[in-house]
């Protein structure tokens, strides 16, 4: 699979705090992607990390000097003009501070003056420092001229205290730098609803009735829908994973309660995609406190099926798109459901395969369109298949 920052040119500055180390993890993760990572450390953060440590990962040269005999005075105009984007991670007070004065006196302020790619800002400083009425006011400022920032997050700070001023971890970051690279994407102005997870039905306070669905497929698509510059919206049930960076997360539990947050979301949506694994059934009542197991040697209880939650969402230019997850017959059972859900195209997969499906990475799936028409996708991973239903979303949206 390609990588979404498969060679993208990403210039990384890093200044002058104790945050430092974590920039080389930051290299080292945008390096296994496939990016092409340039590394400018201003004279501050050659104190806490040497710049050996950054050649040794990105194996390209690090600027530390605006004016390098060996690169070249113009060096930085160079990566400034290459640039896809630039992060500074992490990004002092005092940086921040020479950024929204339009200083350039040294690489790495040059650098941002002189580009016209987008810039992140990932804020790390003592907490006093940053709450100080002159941070805040260089923060407004830079987001006033298109300036993105990731963070801070809360914390244990190197100061002793607890507050905002922490580093935000390498994961949010590179989701940060998909978002902003994906922003002209061919689904850049689109709204796409994603559902996500395995719904519960409680049966008493404690137990409920769910699936297997781990929500990972529907994450993926999230993923692929905001890499391509869509405004993406995740409806997601109970589920392990982290909120996706860039995506506006609705949480929901029951079926009930995700028919009612997509008609929300849908209503001005271009696409949905149902990649939730919704409860069929739920149960007629339920117990008010945890149901004792008594002496009876059965329990039965009375269940009643759940409204068809894509069935009934409607929207004027709205794209539909459900999955089918099945046993046996599968093309079958999958084509039964584009017409009584409506649907323009049905993802079909066998959750009886052990190496796709629920709870792994990757997944093999058949698409169905209206016409009867199939395509049937080896195994790969989630995140390229949701790239795959979103060629057909932006083929069906022009």
């Amino acid at each position: 699979m390609t990588h979404p920052l498969q060679n993208k040119s990403i210039v990384l500055g890093v200044t002058g705090s104790i945050a430092c180390y974590k920039a080389a993890d930051l290299a080292s993760k945008l390096v296994q992607a496939g990016a092409l990572v340039d590394v400018i450390m201003t004279e501050s953060a050659t104190r806490f990390v040497t710049p050996l440590t950054f050649h040794s990962i990105t194996h390209r040269p690090v600027v530390t000097d605006l004016f390098n005999p060996q690169t070249g005075t113009v060096e930085h105009i160079e990566m400034a003009r290459r640039a896809d984007i630039i992060v500074v991670a992490p990004a002092t007070a005092n940086t921040i501070a020479k950024l929204a004065h339009g200083f350039a006196d040294d690489a790495l302020a040059a650098t941002v003056l002189a580009t016209t790619a987008p810039v992140l800002l990932c804020p790390a400083m003592d907490g006093n420092m940053y709450a100080n009425a002159a941070t805040q006011d260089n923060i407004e400022r830079l987001k006033a001229r298109g300036f993105t920032f990731a963070g801070p997050a809360s914390g244990h700070l190197a100061s002793g205290m607890t507050g905002a001023g922490r580093l935000v971890e390498t994961s949010e970051i590179t989701g940060w730098i998909r978002l902003a690279l994906g922003r002209k994407g061919d689904l850049a102005g689109r709204k796409v609803v994603v559902s996500a997870g395995g719904t519960q039905e409680a049966i008493d306070p404690v137990r409920y009735i769910t699936n297997r669905s781990s929500g990972k497929m529907g994450y993926a698509i999230a993923d692929a829908a905001r890499d391509r510059g869509a405004n993406a919206v995740l409806v997601a049930a109970p589920t392990a994973l982290p909120d996706p960076t860039g995506i506006r997360v609705a949480r929901v539990q029951n079926v009930r309660e995700m028919q009612a947050a997509l008609t929300a979301e849908c209503k001005d949506a271009d696409a949905i995609i149902m990649a939730a694994a919704v409860s069929d059934w739920r149960p007629a009542t339920k117990a008010a406190q945890k149901v004792k197991k008594g002496a009876a040697a059965t329990w039965s209880i009375d269940l009643v099926k759940n409204p068809d939650v894509i069935a009934g969402l409607e929207g004027s230019r709205l794209i539909k798109v459900g999955f089918a997850a099945e046993t046996e017959d599968l093309e079958e059972h999958a084509r039964e459901k584009i017409a009584s859900k409506g649907l323009h195209f049905i993802v079909a997969n066998d959750i009886t395969a052990h190496d796709a499906g629920f709870a792994v990475d990757d997944n093999r799936v058949t698409i169905i369109d209206r016409d009867g028409g199939a395509e049937h996708l080896e195994l790969m991973s989630k995140y390229e298949v949701g790239l795959r239903i979103l060629d057909r979303v932006a083929a069906l949206l022009k």
